[in-house]
């Protein structure tokens, strides 16, 4: 038995204490509840960003992962949003950085309102952010996107006493292939190209890559099928877009 005393929890302490969400038990109280709640808070923000608030990369990638199998076992649609803010460095060399933290902030705290508990916001990195949304379809998946930019554009921003400025943000998507175990890079590559349409296209804009658009590249194609993926082209084309047990049902997804 270890005692609390012989275990240096001082910087631990001192970075909890700085959360206002994360409140220890008097050690008084039970020495095994309260280290259990010294573990369970540095976990917590181990996957937190400490700016925004939000899931850090770290966190998004498990999640993306994890989201991955479900889509692969289950079918359920999935939707990955990037999010980026337009002309952020024109923010921090106008107003200065403390201005830019404040336009982050402000990002985040919109983002965050605009989707549902089970769907997860990231910080991605700079001034972009991730969006994973689960079981989401089509059209909830547009709304969603659209809800993101119309929120950012139509919000003041305060960065002094008496001083609001407005931003916007470019947003791009892509639907996980439905029934395929892709991956996460490859996933977020999708959505990425995405984004840049809709900086290239002026800003301000959403671009979603719709599930019937979607390919499945060679590498996924060889996750699913294996060495099969080389020797029957034609009968990966017919099932490559179908669940299992419904291959003869419709048209088959083009896989290229």
């Amino acid at each position: 038995m270890v005692e609390l005393q012989h275990l240096r929890l001082d910087d631990a302490r001192a970075l909890l204490g700085r959360d206002s969400t994360l409140a220890l038990p008097a050690i008084e109280e039970s020495a095994t509840t309260y280290l259990q709640c010294v573990i369970d808070g540095l976990c917590e923000l181990s996957l937190k960003d400490a700016l925004t608030g939000l899931s850090n990369r770290r966190h998004f990638h498990a999640v993306l992962d994890r989201t991955i199998d479900m889509v692969a076992r289950s079918g359920d649609p999935a939707l990955l949003l990037m999010v980026d803010i337009d002309h952020f460095k024109k923010v921090n060399d106008t107003y200065g950085h403390q201005a830019g933290d404040q336009v982050l902030q402000a990002v985040a705290r919109a983002l965050a309102k605009c989707v549902r508990p089970m769907d997860t916001v990231a910080r991605f990195g700079g001034e972009e952010f991730a969006v994973i949304l689960p079981n989401c379809h089509a059209y909830f998946g547009e709304t969603v996107a659209e809800r993101i930019r119309m929120t950012i554009q139509d919000m003041p921003v305060s960065i002094s006493v008496g001083s609001t400025i407005r931003i916007t943000v470019s947003v791009g998507g892509a639907y996980a292939p439905e029934w395929v175990r892709s991956t996460g890079s490859l996933w977020t590559e999708r959505a990425d190209i995405q984004l840049y349409r809709a900086k290239s296209e002026g800003r301000n804009r959403v671009f979603l890559d719709h599930q019937p658009e979607i390919f499945v590249s060679a590498e996924e194609k060889n996750m699913l099928f294996g060495h099969l993926a080389l020797g029957e082209p034609a009968w990966i084309e017919s099932v490559a877009g179908d669940p299992p047990g419904n291959h003869a049902n419709g048209a088959a997804q083009r896989v290229n």
